[in-house]
């Protein structure tokens, strides 16, 4: 009886494992740094989201190991009741100044930034419109929303004026929502000609920046900062979890936004708070980018090395803008082969496949991170190589 109740997990999951659908589970033995064991071998990552190198920093560290001895382990409520300590408020100002916005709110994750967040800025008689190639948190998070939704052609400006065009008047508030940059392909939202028609039509514009902290705009502002943007973007949400080296997700603008928020979102009202040495690593995260440009300089340095190499072997890396260089292969089964030889020479890169990316475009995701050496990329870019002309891809 209880195998026929879960018959259908049994069915799904033959049915993923036939596909080359199945995740295998990777697991640190030791820190996220550029060179760790990864099960129980000793590998070369190119597959973090930790771009600075700050995931392992010893000023991190020590500030989460302060604030443990200052204000313990946990929270132990939600926010509004007793779960706002002096760290977060302080988290939150730093937020705001960095951002060069008036307020900021923070969140256990980028996920439950958006999925709680978007709900509440439109409603029953409203319209979202958002990117087609929109991370997942975003696309839950408009699912429950009572809002209409449409979905716009990725970065196609054409698309999305024709959608404002024709349904903008009909409703009584639009959103627009936006990646600044693509997670799985590493480009870049066209932002300028986004926030002119949002100017143009009335609509709000929502932009989740998540892979573009610490990665563009002074001292990794963001892409509201690269272009110049900041004054034009209503609601700017990214995340601790990548350029920072932590975990959490925030939201970053005007003071009654933030209010606003504080008052009506459910992850933030219902979740408890971030412990107390994770919202101190993520301040001093941001206090350290602010002080020295250094770590930016380098991460675009491998960048550009690294994806130029890759494009003179034959790879196809899209149209990726940032340090996120996707190695396009299309076939599941061939990815996945790739990886495992990959892993073999010693290079941790995980094969990517739907529904993370649309069927028939798996890849090798790859990202650079500051703290590589070139000694580092050649060993990859070799490997690289290697791997891929045995596979006879390139």
């Amino acid at each position: 009886m209880e195998r026929e109740k879960l018959n259908f997990m049994y069915e799904a999951l033959k049915q993923m494992e036939n596909d080359y659908l199945i995740w295998e589970e990777y697991i640190l033995e030791g820190p996220s740094e550029t060179w760790t064991t990864v099960n129980g071998k000793r590998v070369l990552v190119l597959c973090s989201n930790n771009y600075l190198g700050l995931a392992n920093h010893p000023r991190l560290k020590k500030a989460a190991i302060e604030a443990i001895e200052k204000y313990g382990a946990g929270s132990g409520s939600v926010r509004p009741i007793a779960g706002t300590m002096k760290i977060h408020l302080e988290l939150e100002a730093e937020m705001a100044k960095y951002k060069n916005k008036e307020a900021s709110i923070t969140f256990q994750s980028g996920f439950a930034t958006n999925m709680g967040s978007i709900p509440q800025l439109a409603d029953q008689g409203d319209l979202i419109v958002s990117d087609e190639l929109n991370h997942g948190s975003i696309i839950d998070g408009i699912r429950l929303s009572k809002a209409e939704r449409r979905i716009y052609g990725h970065r196609d400006v054409a698309s999305l004026e024709k959608i404002l065009e024709s349904e903008a008047k009909k409703y009584r508030r639009v959103l627009v929502i936006t990646d600044g940059v693509f997670s799985m392909d590493g480009d870049i939202a066209p932002l300028p000609e986004i926030a002119k028609l949002c100017d143009e039509y009335g609509a709000m514009l929502y932009v989740d920046d998540a892979h573009g902290d610490g990665v563009l705009g002074e001292n990794g502002r963001g892409i509201a900062n690269h272009f110049h943007l900041e004054d034009k973007v209503d609601i700017e949400m990214g995340t601790f979890s990548k350029a920072y080296g932590c975990v959490g997700g925030y939201i970053v603008g005007k003071k009654v936004l933030c209010d606003y928020l504080r008052n009506k979102v459910r992850p933030y009202l219902l979740t408890g708070s971030q412990p107390p040495p994770i919202a101190a690593a993520c301040l001093e995260a941001i206090k350290l980018v602010q002080e020295d440009n250094s770590l930016f300089v380098r991460l675009w340095d491998n960048t550009r090395y690294f994806k130029k190499a890759l494009r003179q072997m034959g790879f196809d890396i899209g149209q990726s803008e940032t340090p996120i260089t996707p190695i396009i292969i299309g076939e599941n089964k061939t990815t996945k082969e790739f990886s495992r030889l990959l892993f073999k020479e010693g290079i941790f890169g995980v094969p990517i496949y739907y529904p993370m990316v649309p069927r028939g475009k798996a890849r090798i995701r790859t990202i650079v991170t500051a703290a590589h050496t070139k000694e580092d990329l050649d060993l990859a870019l070799n490997a690289f190589e290697r791997v891929g002309k045995s596979l006879k891809i390139i």
